[in-house]
């Protein structure tokens, strides 16, 4: 997987639409944590994880759950850990 971070970011938010359709992306704070903006309980962004993995096939380790808070966390991660 070689994406840059706006193609991170845009297959980032179809993935929280197909759990979450009502999010809209241009509201979205990249730097605040996604459950506050976007009513996901633990079940949706643990799909949003999996969703995630199974889109770009980057592992996410259950032990970086807790890091991955904001839509930024989440890119930078996606970016440190997808490369080939």
């Amino acid at each position: 997987m070689n994406m840059n971070r706006d193609q991170l970011k845009s297959t980032a938010l179809d993935v929280l639409r197909g759990i979450a359709p009502e999010v809209e992306p241009n509201t979205l704070e990249p730097a605040i944590p996604l459950r506050h903006q976007v009513d996901l309980d633990s079940m949706d962004w643990l799909n949003f994880l999996i969703g995630l993995h199974e889109r770009l096939g980057v592992n996410i380790p259950e032990s970086e759950y807790a890091n991955l808070v904001t839509l930024d966390n989440v890119l930078d991660f996606l970016q440190a850990h997808g490369q080939d």
